[in-house]
């Protein structure tokens, strides 16, 4: 098989501000799969958690090293793949932009999109959320319009835990349930809350009907996880802490979900690894993005049918995105009939 690599710039309408700082653009990486005049398609986005770092130049770099080593092998040969991508230690998000692309390639092959192919249920697919960042009151408020203008907004997530203190995230929580068409809200701290402050916010967060607590504890402060989820009744879902399968059984006594990324996990392959770990553990599960276009979250829409939450609105937020491929139904973000992934270029009228 040939693969060939190439970066493409997205830019936010609206920067993207969280616990650790702002985004407002991403070089992101597009993979093409060659093999029996068949192409599939995959995407790597840059991410960071703590001291773990996933740079544009990292991944491409990756890909780089190892597509000499993989262009022996045919898209059919997955389980050879996996173990030449483990062995060399290749970084998460290459792995999910080549794993990506061989589903796109296998779908295509077969002529059926991956969530039939899978035997899943577009009709059981849950609506997604959309982000509003750490912001002022009245910031945040204006972000909220302004999502309202071009999305059917079904539900908002916010992300709190700003520098600023929990009286700061109260503030900007309550301006947000007052304009708000919708009653349904989320909450992604992204780490930012230390034990005490989470201990405090998680029963507030409750009694205001918020559905979950997304963590609220740093990554490598899971030891901790127990007693935030003792202090209230509200369901704690991790992501940072959460990035494989192999995560996910020393977690379970202390959460109720998980929040599964593709660029964490390694694609497709081992998110639905992590969707079985999480309910043989009786946890709930939930599709995230990073500044993913809508060919990675396309690629996460295949699965959704499996999902009690969905978190895959980066795209809505590009003004340059390149693709075409799941489309927004009524606050659902559902897959297309075509093959595979069933994503496209788009089409730029000069």
């Amino acid at each position: 098989m040939h693969i060939d690599v190439e970066t493409f710039t997205v830019n936010k309408r609206f920067p993207l501000t969280i616990s650790r700082g702002t985004t407002s653009h991403t070089e992101n990486i597009w993979v093409k799969i060659q093999a029996d005049e068949i192409e599939g398609w995959g995407e790597a986005s840059p991410f960071g958690v703590g001291n773990h770092r996933q740079s544009t130049s990292i991944i491409k770099a990756s890909l780089q090293q190892i597509i000499p080593k993989l262009q022996p092998f045919h898209p059919f040969q997955r389980q050879q793949i996996e173990q030449v991508l483990i062995s060399a230690k290749v970084p998460s998000a290459a792995i999910a932009a080549l794993d990506m692309a061989l589903y796109d390639w296998l779908g295509k092959r077969v002529g059926l999109p991956l969530w039939q192919m899978w035997g899943l249920d577009r009709n059981a697919i849950t609506p997604i959320s959309v982000t509003i960042g750490i912001n002022t009151p009245e910031g945040a408020r204006k972000r909220l319009r302004e999502w309202l203008q071009f999305v059917d907004v079904k539900i908002i997530k916010v992300k709190l835990g700003s520098p600023d203190g929990i009286e700061a995230d109260r503030s900007m929580l309550q301006a947000l349930r007052e304009e708000a068409p919708t009653p349904e809200f989320y909450v992604d701290a992204n780490g930012g809350w230390n034990v005490e402050n989470a201990s405090i916010m998680c029963p507030w967060l409750a009694d205001l009907g918020i559905k979950y607590v997304e963590q609220p504890l740093a990554k490598g402060e899971e030891k901790h996880l127990k007693e935030v989820k003792q202090s209230s009744h509200l369901p704690i879902f991790v992501d940072e802490s959460c990035f494989h399968s192999q995560d996910i059984p020393q977690l379970a006594n202390s959460i109720d979900g998980v929040n599964i990324k593709l660029m964490k996990s390694g694609g497709l392959t081992e998110a639905i690894r992590m969707v079985h770990t999480a309910r043989a553990y009786g946890l709930q599960v939930m599709f995230g993005c990073y500044s993913d276009s809508t060919l990675a979250n396309t690629a996460a829409a295949q699965l959704a049918p499996l999902a009690d939450y969905l978190d895959l609105d980066s795209h809505l937020n590009l003004i340059d995105d390149p693709f075409t491929g799941a489309n927004l139904e009524q606050g659902r973000l559902l897959p297309n009939h075509l093959p595979g992934l069933g994503v496209q270029q788009r089409a730029y009228v000069a």
